[in-house]
């Protein structure tokens, strides 16, 4: 059964799958599958000869990458780990990134609209992670970013991130990534400045 379970969790991808789907497709009782999928997970994490490793975020299962293998994985995309992700899951994990611990409801508030695709996305890429649950009624679960974030973009903390002084405190229309690229810019104009004020220098001796 293991390879029919592996199988169907690499077909589902970012998607993940349940455990009453997993049951279902496979025909077993979901206390059994339970078992399976627990079994599985313990014998990903003990082989070290394995890249791969079985996680749960919310109701669904994900098959990802151990994050031993992230800098190996860095290389092969050379790029961010956020190509390719759409303009939602963008704004989400710049507002997670930036107001974390936050659960998905206030995300939702934030953005002014459902954020449960990209919170998976974002969950399946390694970017973000359940942080505990919110002592509030229903206690929620609590997203913030992960190592794998800070490692990937350079930072030692979460206090190293580049500050959003013009950005509104109650919108969540704020690109992370343009922030970084913001501060590349500003660098790059400073020492277009500076030759120019060399040239200028250079033509009054002159």
């Amino acid at each position: 059964m293991e390879p029919a379970l592996e199988a169907i969790l690499y077909t589902a991808g970012e998607s993940g799958v349940t455990l009453g789907e997993l049951a279902g497709i496979l025909e077993i009782s979901e206390s059994a599958m339970r078992q399976q999928l627990d079994a599985y997970r313990q014998r990903l994490a003990a082989d070290d000869q394995r890249g791969l490793q079985l996680q749960q975020f919310a109701d669904r299962y994900y098959l990802l990458t151990k994050p031993a293998y992230a800098p190996a994985i860095k290389k092969y995309f050379a790029g961010p780990p956020a190509a390719g992700l759409s303009q939602a899951a963008l704004e989400v994990l710049a507002i997670i990134a930036y107001q974390q611990p936050i659960t998905r409801i206030e995300i939702d508030e934030i953005r002014g609209v459902q954020s449960s695709g990209a919170l998976t996305t974002l969950a399946a890429r390694q970017l973000i992670k359940e942080a505990g649950r919110k002592e509030a009624p229903g206690r929620p679960i609590l997203y913030a970013t992960t190592q794998f974030f800070l490692d990937y973009f350079g930072l030692n903390r979460l206090a190293d991130l580049p500050p959003l002084a013009d950005a509104p405190a109650d919108t969540g229309e704020v690109d992370l990534f343009t922030a970084f690229r913001h501060d590349d810019d500003q660098e790059e104009a400073t020492i277009e400045e500076k030759k120019m004020e060399q040239n200028q220098q250079h033509d009054n001796q002159n």
